[in-house]
């Protein structure tokens, strides 16, 4: 043993660890997954811009709330990201496939509610979702099965049997859903997912996505319910006038804006602040 060494052995307490920390390089951070990426994405009808340019990464295992009011144009930017619309300019892609030249191939990836769905008046509940699982390559025993724990936590287990036609809006809501996972696809889509309801089935859904991002997979939705957003995001988008005027976690918006409020009013800040910026 060398001088320096006897020293430090002299020096160094019994029983205390030597931190060595600082000299080991600190673990790189591990790179976000993105699984929705937007660039540009604009919508014009005419004259008038429904959307206007949007700019959006999405994560994979992460709740994305895109907020905003009536008309802000959500719904439109959730049916080009369907490929329901071709966008006017830009584009929008999940896992790197181009949601409208691609579509059939995002489809696999993704399940999607929209905010009105419609069904085959005359097909029972059960033959709704045998004739989804199908059309995923399921059989049609298999389907049904499959969904049974889904249709058990949203209390459709009565009701099966029943037309479409007859169901209510909420009743049409926790169908689709249950097509929309059906498939086991990494995303779901879903457009105002808890309008039509009832706050025991909207608790129930919360806990549904919640378990569902838990294992890597991501939601995106659309709302104006903002306590709901506020509740269960990771991140959230504010869209005024087509324009994404913010995103990001609450608390980062907090921070931008120097404000320790609500969701509710840091979207009113937002929305002032786009406005003022407009005029």
């Amino acid at each position: 043993m060398n001088e320096d060494d006897a020293n430090l052995v002299e020096q160094t307490p019994v029983g205390e660890i030597i931190d060595n920390s600082e000299l080991k390089p600190s673990p790189a951070p591990i790179p976000k997954k993105t699984i929705l990426s937007l660039k540009g994405l604009r919508r014009k009808y005419g004259d008038f811009e429904a959307v206007s340019g949007i700019d959006l990464d999405v994560y994979s295992g992460e709740i994305f709330s895109l907020l905003g009011p009536n008309g802000s144009g959500k719904t439109t930017t959730i049916k080009m990201i369907m490929g329901l619309l071709s966008s006017t300019s830009g584009t929008a892609q999940i896992k790197g496939y181009n949601c409208f030249s691609e579509r059939e191939v995002v489809m696999s990836h993704v399940g999607y509610v929209p905010d009105e769905p419609i069904f085959y008046d005359y097909l029972r509940s059960s033959e709704v979702v045998r004739f989804v699982g199908e059309m995923h390559g399921m059989r049609g025993i298999d389907a049904l099965n499959s969904a049974m724990p889904m249709i058990e936590q949203l209390e459709l287990t009565n009701d099966m049997e029943e037309f479409a036609v007859n169901y209510s809006r909420g009743m049409k809501k926790k169908l689709a859903l249950i097509c929309a996972m059906l498939h086991e696809p990494e995303m779901l889509i879903l457009d105002e997912p808890t309008n039509g309801l009832d706050p025991f089935a909207t608790r129930t859904l919360h806990a549904m996505l919640k378990g569902y991002c838990s294992r890597g997979n991501t939601v995106f939705f659309s709302t104006h319910i903002l306590d709901q957003a506020e509740r269960i995001s990771n991140r959230v988008g504010i869209l005024y006038k087509g324009r994404l005027a913010a995103v990001g976690e609450l608390s980062e918006l907090k921070a931008s804006l120097n404000s320790d409020s609500s969701l509710e009013e840091i979207f009113f800040l937002v929305a002032q602040k786009a406005s003022e910026n407009a005029s």
